[in-house]
């Protein structure tokens, strides 16, 4: 008499092996699908047609979910970057902290959580194609500034006013100039798309030494 093995599960009569991919909804699969799609061919030349055979469903499927390109496109950027946005202003509010962090710290703080949720994964390469591809789509351009660089520049704007109205800051430089904090990030994006493999460049400590070269000069002036 045979008996079953320890628990194995039983698997259904007729039914084929369940893979990883069958855990995702179709319009996961599609937003999925379009991120290598956008990754590998841009946006000017990516097609619907090729999302489709990624995502393994029919090309009709996709516009259950999304009017055209751009509006896919735009929510691929939604569901990766937003989220991190919301991270970065959690940051700068300073959180659940018994006295106020420097801005300093949170300078740094922000650096650390962007490499670790943008440099360090796939959402580099949606911000890679909004700085190389950006200026010829222009509603494209519009809608990352609004979604995203608006509500990062605006965070930490009002940060740096806090900072300068305590005494923390000598001058509103950073007030005026917030993209002084993100300017490394975006050199590391573009260096690693293009020059990693001939000189990699450790995005991490290149930020922490464009911090520390600020803060310096601050002090200083």
């Amino acid at each position: 008499m045979r008996t079953q093995a320890k628990n194995k599960p039983k698997a259904a009569a007729g039914k084929p092996a369940r893979r990883p991919e069958q855990g995702m909804d179709k319009r996961e699969l599609i937003l999925a699908a379009a991120l290598d799609e956008f990754s590998q061919n841009g946006f000017a030349l990516a097609r619907l047609d090729d999302v489709a055979k990624r995502a393994n469903v029919a090309k009709g499927t996709i516009y259950l979910y999304f009017k055209d390109k751009e509006s896919l496109f735009q929510e691929l950027l939604r569901t990766q970057i937003s989220p991190v946005m919301g991270m970065l202003e959690a940051v700068l509010a300073g959180g659940k902290e018994a006295k106020p962090v420097p801005l300093r710290e949170l300078a740094h703080r922000v650096a650390d959580l962007f490499v670790e949720q943008v440099i360090g994964t796939r959402r580099k390469d949606i911000v890679r194609l909004i700085l190389t591809e950006g200026p010829r789509f222009p509603k494209l351009a519009e809608f990352y500034y609004r979604e995203v660089i608006s509500r990062g520049l605006g965070a930490f704007r009002a940060r740096a006013q806090r900072a300068v109205k305590e005494g923390e800051l000598k001058s509103d430089t950073l007030v005026r100039f917030p993209q002084l904090i993100v300017a490394p990030a975006l050199t590391a994006i573009m260096w690693k798309s293009m020059f990693d493999k001939f000189e990699p460049l450790d995005a991490k400590a290149l930020m922490k030494a464009h911090i520390e070269n600020l803060f310096d000069k601050e002090e200083r002036s």
